[in-house]
Order: structure tokens, then sequence, then C-alpha cells
């Protein structure tokens, strides 16, 4: 009778695990856990995307920073493909898509060079608005991968 109720709990314990190992095995094959980081992706082409708050009655001042300051400086980049500029009118929000030839070349410029940028760009939108603060507040930055 004992031998009988050892082997009893030995089948049920093989059995849960069994179970689990069945469970494992299947949970593999969720996308997401084959997902690979973004970081596998420095070759390909990325798009860098920011999202600004841009009120109507400084989006002309926005606009010439943005051609004045940043677009001869994104133009020197190595990697810099092009960018577009919208602008929601209901939101007053601007989207910014820059197109790099892969993330690698993005990443590589360094932050402090890019600060000096955003300074530049900032200094000039306050001049022409004559206001002590920059009144464009960055919403989102991300970037996007294309597909296909």
């Amino acid at each position: 009778m004992k031998l009988n109720l050892n082997l009893k709990k030995k089948f049920e314990r093989f059995c849960l695990v069994s179970i689990c190992l069945v469970a494992l095995i299947f949970q593999s094959g969720i996308p997401n856990l084959k997902a690979l980081t973004m970081d596998n992706y420095q070759g390909e082409m990325v798009i860098e995307e920011l999202r600004l708050k841009v009120p109507a009655n400084v989006k002309s001042a926005w606009l010439n920073a943005e051609k004045e300051i940043w677009e001869p400086w994104l133009s020197s980049q190595d990697g810099f493909l092009g960018r577009q500029l919208f602008w929601d009118k209901e939101k007053e929000e601007a989207l910014i898509l820059v197109k790099w030839k892969s993330k690698k070349l993005w990443k590589s410029i360094p932050m402090s060079e890019v600060n000096v940028v955003q300074q530049k760009f900032e200094d000039n939108v306050k001049a022409a608005l004559n206001v002590g603060e920059n009144p464009f507040e960055l919403i989102y930055e991300g970037e996007l991968d294309q597909q296909g």
C-alpha cells in the first residue's frame, strides 16, 4: 500500500512537471518572446519622431528656426536622409520626422553637440518672439522602423 502511494505521488509529480514543460515549450512560440530589441537594428534605416507643442500664434517662428538652425545642421550629419515637418491645427502640435540611414549613425552624434544646436534653436526663437523661455514643449520623442 505504501509502495502504491509512493508511486502515485511520483506519477503526480511527473505529470505536473510534464504539463509545465509542455506549457513552457508552447509559450516559446509567442511572437513577443521572439522579438528582438531595437539595438539589433543598428544597420537599418530609422526615422526619429519628435512631437512638440506649437501654438498657432508662434508657428511661423518655429518654422523659421527649424529652417535656419536645424535644417543646415542636420544636412551636415553623416547618415541624414531628410526630414518632414507637420503641424496639427486642432492640437497645435508639430510632428517632426527625421530619416536616418541607420540607427548607429544617428546615435553616434554626441548629445553635447545636439544640445548646442538645440540651444541655438531656442535662442533664435526667444529673440524672434522677444520672450524669456522656449515656447515649444517637447511632448514625445521616439523612433520608427521602416516595415517591408
